[in-house]
C-alpha cells in the first residue's frame, strides 16, 4: 500500500493549494480567496452573518463520516440559518482546526462537500483559515441577502397564526440511532438523513414572501426549537396531534424504532439536525409550497387577549405539555 499523505506532512500553502480549488466561487463573489479578505455583493444593502460550529466527537464521528458528510453537513446547517431568517445565502467563511493524522484526501474530500451543496445555489467558500490541533473543527460563517425583504425573526408570531413546518422530521435522530446500535449504513435512508441533512432552503424565502411572522431553522428538536418561538413572541404555542399532522414521518420511522428499541414520536418531536424550517403565518397567509399546518399560536394567557401579555414560552401538544420530545438537542448535554 502506497504512502498516504497527511496533514502532518503538508505545509499550509500546500493544503490551500489541494482543497481550494475544489470550493466554489459564488455568484456574488468579487474577490475570492488569496487576499487578507474576500468581497461580496450585498445587494440589498443589509447582510445576514449566522456562524456554527463543529467538533469531531461532538457533532459527528470519523468513522462514521466520510470528509465529503462532513462538509456537507457544516454547509446545510449554516445556509439553514440564512433561509430562517427569509434571506438568500450568497457566501460562507470556512475556519478548520486539523489534526495532524488527518489525510489531506480527507481534507479534500471536506471540501467537496461543502461544494457538492454550495455551487448548486451559487453560493462561494470565500476564505477562511487553517490551524492544527488535536481535533478536527469546522466553523463556519455564513452570509445571505434579504433581497429587499424584511427579516423574519423569532419574535413575530401572534395569537390566531397558524404554525407551519417545511422539511422532514425524526430523520436524522433515527439514523444516529441507527448507527449507534450497529444497524445502518450510509445507504440507509436515514443515515444518510442524519450523514447528510437536506433543507429546504428555497422555503426561507418563500415564506417571507407569503408573510411568515416568525421562523427559525428546527435543529436542536421540535417542542424546544417551538419553545424559542413562544418565548420570544411571547405566545404560547399549540401543537396538533402528530399521529394526524406528521403520520407520514411516524409511518417512516416506524421499522427503525422497533430495530432500536426506540420511540418514533420521541424522534419527531424532539431528534434535531433534520434542519427544517418551523414558522409562523397568519391564518389567511398562502402557504408556500413544502409547508404544512402543525400547529396553532395562542396567546400567554388564558383568556387568549388579541396581543400577548403574558411572559408565555409554553408549547403543548394536543394541549398538554409533552411528555416525550420535551428536551431536545443540548450543546452541552451527552455528545452524540
Amino acid at each position: 500500500m502506497g504512502h498516504v499523505t497527511t496533514v502532518a506532512d503538508s505545509s499550509e500553502d500546500e493544503l490551500l493549494a489541494r482543497f481550494g480549488p475544489l470550493l466554489p466561487f459564488g455568484v456574488q463573489t468579487l474577490v475570492g480567496p488569496g487576499d487578507d479578505g474576500a468581497v461580496v455583493r450585498a445587494p440589498d444593502g443589509r447582510v445576514v452573518v449566522s456562524t456554527d460550529v463543529l467538533v469531531e466527537d461532538r457533532h459527528f464521528r470519523r468513522e462514521w463520516s466520510t470528509g465529503r458528510d462532513v462538509g456537507w453537513r457544516a454547509a446545510v446547517q449554516n445556509l439553514a440559518d440564512v433561509a430562517a431568517m427569509g434571506a438568500g445565502p450568497t457566501s460562507l467563511v470556512v475556519a478548520l482546526v486539523l489534526p495532524g493524522d488527518l489525510t489531506v484526501e480527507f481534507v479534500e474530500d471536506l471540501a467537496r462537500g461543502f461544494a457538492q451543496v454550495c455551487a448548486p445555489l451559487g453560493v462561494g467558500v470565500v476564505g477562511g483559515d487553517l490551524s492544527g490541533g488535536g481535533a478536527l473543527v469546522v466553523a463556519v460563517t455564513a452570509h445571505g441577502d434579504l433581497e429587499g425583504r424584511p427579516p423574519v425573526l423569532r419574535s413575530g408570531a401572534r395569537p390566531g397564526d397558524v404554525l407551519a413546518h417545511a422539511g422532514v422530521r425524526g430523520r436524522s435522530a433515527a439514523g444516529l440511532a441507527l448507527l449507534r446500535a450497529g444497524l445502518g449504513d450510509s445507504d440507509h435512508e436515514l443515515v444518510a438523513a442524519y450523514l447528510r441533512p437536506v433543507c429546504p432552503l428555497p422555503s426561507g424565502p418563500a415564506a417571507a414572501l407569503s408573510g411568515a411572522t416568525a421562523m427559525l431553522d428546527v435543529s436542536d428538536g421540535l417542542v424546544r426549537d417551538a419553545r424559542r418561538i413562544a418565548v420570544a413572541s411571547r405566545v404560547r404555542i399549540e401543537l396538533d396531534d402528530p399521529q394526524v399532522v406528521l403520520g407520514d414521518e411516524l409511518a417512516r420511522l416506524a421499522d427503525a424504532a422497533r430495530a432500536t428499541a426506540s420511540s418514533a414520536l420521541e424522534w419527531v418531536l424532539s431528534g434535531g439536525e433534520d434542519h427544517g424550517l418551523l414558522a409562523t403565518f397568519p391564518p389567511d397567509a398562502p402557504l408556500p409550497e413544502g409547508f404544512r399546518v402543525i400547529g396553532h399560536v395562542r396567546g400567554a394567557a388564558a383568556e387568549e387577549p388579541a396581543a400577548p401579555t403574558g411572559r408565555g414560552g409554553e408549547v403543548t401538544v394536543r394541549g398538554v405539555a409533552p411528555i416525550v420530545g420535551s428536551g431536545g438537542w443540548d450543546h452541552f448535554g451527552v455528545p452524540s
